[in-house]
Formats: C-alpha cells, structure tokens, sequence
C-alpha cells in the first residue's frame, strides 16, 4: 500500500541517536543529547480519519481482536473490585480480606508476562492468545463458582497469570503490521480499551449483581463465558506479517528452537539495560494510575461524603476523560514526539491534582474528567513507545514483562495512600447509627501523585525514542 513507500525516516532526523547509536555511546554523550532529542518533530499532522484508512483489513482484524481482548481482560479485572462487599459478606471476610483477590492478580501477572511473552515469539501469537483466553474462561467462570476464601484466592492468583500473558501478545497484534504513519492514533485507542472495559464492567454489574437469587456470582459466569467469542475471532486470523517474516527466516536453519535461543541471548545481552529501564518507567506509569484511581472513590465517600451514585458517575466521566485522553494524546504523539507527548501531559496533569482531590462539589466530576484524561494521554502513547523500544526477538517478552513488572512495584500504591492517609485525620461522621473515621486522603493523593509525576516526567526525559522505526526482520536486529 501506499504507506509502506512513505519516506518516514526523514521525518525524525532527531532521533537518530536514540535509534541507531545509543548503545555505542558514552553516558556523557547520552545524557547531553536528552534534550537535543526532545524537541518535537512537528510532522504535519494528517486528518485521523485518513490515518485509520492506512490499515488495511487484515491490520483492523488483528486491531480488532486485540482492543477486545484487552477490554474484556479489564472487564474480567474489574469483577473483583465492584463487588468487594459482595464477596466479604459471602465469604465471612472483611472487606480488606478480599482485596488481597486483587493484590494476587498483580503480583502473579509479571509470572504470566513471562511465561505467555516467551511462548509467544517463539511459536506465534495465535495460539499462547488462545491458550490465555481459555484460562481466562476457566478461573473467571471458576471464581463464579468458589464456595471458600481459600477457593477464591486461588482462582484470582491463577488469574493474575493469565491476564499478565495477554498485554505483550496484543500490542503485537496491534501495532507491528500498523502502518507507520497511523501508529500514533492506534496506540492510543488500543490502550484505552482498559478504560472502555471498566465502563463495560460498571454497567454490567449494575445489571447482574444482586438482581437475580445467585447474588455476585452472575457477574463473573458473564464474564466467563465472553472469551469463547474472542477465540473464536482470534481462530479466524492467522499470523502478524511481521512473525511470519521472522518464523520464515528462522526455518532456514536446521533447529529453529536453538535459533530461538540464540536469538534471546543476544537480544537480554544487548538491550538488558533497556528492560531495566522499561520496568522502571512502567512502574512510575503504574503509580500515577494506580495513585490517581485506586483510592479516589473512597476519598470521594469519606471526605467529600459523596453518595454512591454520585461516585459512579464521577467514576464514569473520568473513564470517558481516560478514553478521550489516550486517544488524543496518542495521535498527537505522531507528531510531537513520543517523549514531548508524555512530559507535557504529564506537567498538566499534575498541574490539575490540585482540584482533583481538593474540589468537595459535584464539579469534582469535571476535575476527574480532565485529570485521567492527562494520565490516560500518557499511557495512550505507552504501548507504540515500548514496542518501538522492543527488539524484534523478543518483543512480546519485553513489552509484557516490563509491562507487569511495573505494575507488580505499583501494586501497594492504594495500600501506601490509605496508610498515609490516616496519619491525617478528620472529625467522624455519624452514618446509619455508626461512627465512621474520616481522613484527609485528597492531601495525601495530591503529594503521592505529584511526586510520581515528577518521576515520570524525569525518566522519560532520560530515556530513549525510536519512533516510527521499522518493524520489520530486517529492522529488527538493531
């Protein structure tokens, strides 16, 4: 297509130290070419809607399955925390008990990131994809079916690895067949998919919990039973173009698995710094969402005395703000720079912490929107950034595992807040003939946060782009 003859590479002569000579430089002349490199390409930016045309059918498959998958994977994440209450009462357990259902499933999803990450670039991202979905069927259904707190914990660490085997394989799926030109607006809207899957979730428990004699239970068999859908979809597709270059080049010699092997060595041998740095990027990004969304419906109830619909309301604008944000930023990013993109965002959106967890009206409902609209429009740039990073051997490996490694550092964020916040206390409150002890938590959020987006912005600064690099074999061995 008309893409693939697009002379791309002269559209970022500023990157060409991070792409092709940042491995050979000395950390002095590394550093001194942060800035240098910073300033935005300023790529005229082309109408999005022709940009979307540049995929072709076979591309809006793959984007296709992958957007859903990643949704549904949010949805099935979200099952726990909309029903906390839920589950304690059933199980006899406090509510904190049952948060540890969600402390399992993200210390356990760097294990799947791993396991799923290496299975897929070396046999495809066929069938390591289905095989994650089939677990998500069978504990998602399970966890409907548990009777036991113990039988509960079990299902949600399982689970905890099969969601963290997903997030690699779909970025691939995504974004390496994507034209280079439309890489920026796909990103984007691959990435909120997570949003749109808690909007999905918010709605459906609405609709299933408590409405029928089985109490929680019809939330998570709907859950269950949706990935039957997504593999029969992802049946229907065969292989990125770019696995099926790789796979064809590895079949040339005799042992492809030794190949394999090779091939990982190398790529841990020569880019190992970079996944350290990919793991500690990711967990500031983790932080600031976790920081930023965690603990902000409890805030909004214990400080600011908001009734739970108002909550939910306040919790569905800010994830149509996260949908708006990531996609925007995204496409901007195409032309701004991937770093520019993250560090401006990032300086408004703590430019905003202030009235996000200080406002006690209902314009606090504005204030949310705007704010994840700035922390999704980071992340929106997040999955084009790291597979443009990535080695081509290994690049579901080191997107998903530096992915979850991330969020396995960010996973005490709410617990952090919480402890904190209660070193700040304020007058009780009298509800339903209870005392209920309040807390400061907007003080302690705003803190947190802004302290996380200092980091975000500074290891962005310090890190490297390579965007609109090429993603094919050839491309690859750099």
């Amino acid at each position: 297509m008309a893409d693939e003859k697009y002379d791309y590479a002269a559209e970022r002569r500023e990157d060409v130290p991070d792409q092709d000579a940042a491995e050979h430089m000395s950390i002095t002349t590394y550093l001194a070419t942060r800035l240098s490199t910073l300033k935005p390409p300023m790529t005229r930016l082309e109408n999005p809607i022709k940009l979307l045309r540049l995929l072709n059918r076979k591309q809006w498959l793959f984007f296709s399955c992958a957007f859903i998958a990643w949704s549904w994977d949010a949805f099935d994440f979200f099952t726990v925390s909309l029903t906390v209450a839920n589950l304690a009462d059933t199980f006899g357990k406090t509510n904190a008990d049952i948060t540890w259902g969600i402390t399992l499933v993200l210390m356990f999803r760097s294990l799947g990131a791993v396991i799923f990450g290496l299975l897929s670039d070396r046999f495809g991202r066929k069938w390591p994809f289905v095989v994650n979905n089939l677990l998500f069927m069978a504990l998602e259904l399970g966890t409907g079916f548990c009777n036991t707190y113990r039988q509960f914990l079990a299902c949600r660490a399982l689970f905890g690895v099969a969601m963290g085997g997903l997030y690699g394989n779909i970025a691939a799926m995504a974004l390496e067949d994507c034209p280079p030109r439309a890489r920026g607006i796909i990103s984007g809207i691959l990435q909120q998919g997570y949003a749109f899957g808690y909007l999905l979730a918010t709605v459906f428990s609405r609709a299933l919990v408590n409405t029928t004699p089985h109490a929680w239970r019809p939330l998570y068999w709907f859950g269950g039973a949706v990935p039957i859908l997504i593999i029969a979809f992802r049946l229907c597709l065969g292989e990125t173009d770019a696995y099926i270059e790789r796979q064809r080049l590895r079949e040339v010699y005799p042992n492809a698995g030794k190949d394999f092997v090779k091939e990982g060595r190398v790529a841990l041998q020569t880019h190992w710094l970079l996944l350290v740095y990919l793991v500690l990027l990711m967990a500031g990004f983790n932080f600031m969402s976790h920081g930023t969304q965690d603990l902000y419906p409890t805030m909004l109830v214990n400080e600011y005395n908001f009734s739970p619909n108002a909550v939910t309301v306040t919790q569905v604008v800010a994830n149509l703000g996260a949908i708006a944000g990531g996609t925007t930023i995204g496409y901007l990013s195409q032309s701004l720079g991937r770093r520019f993109s993250i560090i401006v965002i990032a300086i408004i959106g703590g430019a905003l912490l202030y009235p996000y967890s200080f406002t006690s009206s209902k314009a606090a409902i504005a204030a949310a929107f705007f704010e994840q609209f700035c922390v999704q429009g980071a992340w929106g740039v997040i999955p084009i950034h790291l597979m443009e990073l990535s080695p081509g051997s290994l690049r579901v490996f080191v997107v998903g595992t530096s992915f979850q490694l991330g969020n396995l550092v960010s996973s005490a964020s709410s617990t952090i807040e919480a402890t904190i916040g209660e070193r700040f206390p304020l007058p009780s409150k009298h509800q339903n003939g209870e005392i209920i002890s309040r807390y400061q938590y907007g003080k302690v959020i705003c803190i947190f946060v802004g302290c996380v987006f200092a980091y975000v912005i500074l290891m962005t600064f310090l890190g490297p782009e390579r965007r609109g690099r090429s993603m094919d074999v050839n491309a690859e061995t750099k």
